[in-house]
């Protein structure tokens, strides 16, 4: 039995709006942080979006000496029911009363998170719907942990521990992938997700100054054709005073490696509608998803 066959069907990819918040002015007061992103949700939400995207660590400079001192212990169980009000999070609880007022779709960007059995450290999204409640979440997997001479050496891994599981949520109108930034430079993940049914995939991000003008767009383009998806990254705007400086340009791009929409290096709340014609005419113009040779080469979807 493959993975595939064990999933449930996907909803049908309907047409639906979306918005990235590129948030700025992230400091080192964490309830300033929540609190302005709940701003910025609100603001976003008045042009009435099906789902509202936050930035990779919004309530934190983003660094790892930052992350365990910022990190709020969440204790949610996939499949299991979470209780918001006993939650320890303070953005969680934002996130989740924000979601509910909207009456929309929250990916909340990211957060440090401290598991409560282990102690560990994690970089977290999670995920909300209309009616407030906590539905999903995502560990990012791969630690951003480099070392390029003369421009930019950063290593997550000094206080992150690296997730282990893939995910994805469904709404009404699409089945929605989940990822972290450094996350996107791993094409497996993105393969496995589109084929788990997933229409479209949403990366919190931040990328630099280095790998940004570089990699930016040409992953999240490279992903989108590859996989016949739509693909989003949202970045925190740009602070050059901050110790981390985000490359920002927070975008959408459709299955065929069109940018719908690119946002600059400030902040901004960008509207992209979403139009599953394009999804079915990308797939059914060029097949290659009923074209793949597993007798040649592995699908890397089945797993272990």
């Amino acid at each position: 039995m493959t993975l595939m066959s064990k999933l449930s069907k996907p909803p049908t990819l309907k047409p639906f709006k979306l918005a990235l918040i590129q948030l700025g002015n992230i400091s080192s007061n964490k309830n300033d942080n929540i609190k302005h992103a709940r701003e910025m949700i609100m603001k976003a939400a008045s042009a009435k979006p099906d789902l509202i995207v936050l930035p990779e660590c919004f309530n934190s400079p983003y660094g790892h000496v930052h992350f365990p001192v910022y990190a709020e212990k969440i204790g949610f169980t996939p499949g299991e029911p979470y209780d918001i009000g006993k939650s320890e999070s303070e953005s969680v609880k934002m996130l989740s009363s924000a979601a509910k007022e909207c009456n929309i779709w929250l990916i909340g960007g990211s957060i440090p998170e401290r598991d409560a059995s282990s102690d560990n450290v994690f970089n977290t999204c999670t995920v909300y719907n209309p009616q407030g409640e906590l539905i999903a979440y995502h560990r990012k997997v791969h630690l951003f942990d480099i070392d390029i001479p003369g421009k930019i050496k950063f290593k997550e891994s000094e206080t992150l521990t690296g997730g282990t599981t893939l995910n994805f949520f469904d709404t009404e109108f699409a089945r929605i992938g989940l990822g972290i930034c450094y996350d996107i430079r791993f094409p497996e993940l993105a393969m496995i997700s589109a084929r788990q049914g997933c229409q479209v995939l949403v990366y919190p991000g931040a990328f630099n100054m280095t790998t940004g003008p570089l990699h930016w767009e040409l992953l999240q383009r490279g992903r989108a054709v590859d996989n016949q998806i739509f693909f989003s990254m949202c970045s925190p705007a740009r602070d050059t005073t901050a110790g981390y400086h985000a490359w920002g340009h927070s975008m959408v791009v459709d299955p065929m490696g069109k940018v719908l929409c690119e946002a600059e290096e400030g902040e901004q709340i960008m509207f992209t509608e979403i139009d599953p014609v394009v999804f079915n005419e990308a797939r059914g113009g060029i097949p290659v998803t009923k074209q793949r040779r597993f007798d040649v080469y592995p699908d890397v979807s089945v797993g272990k």
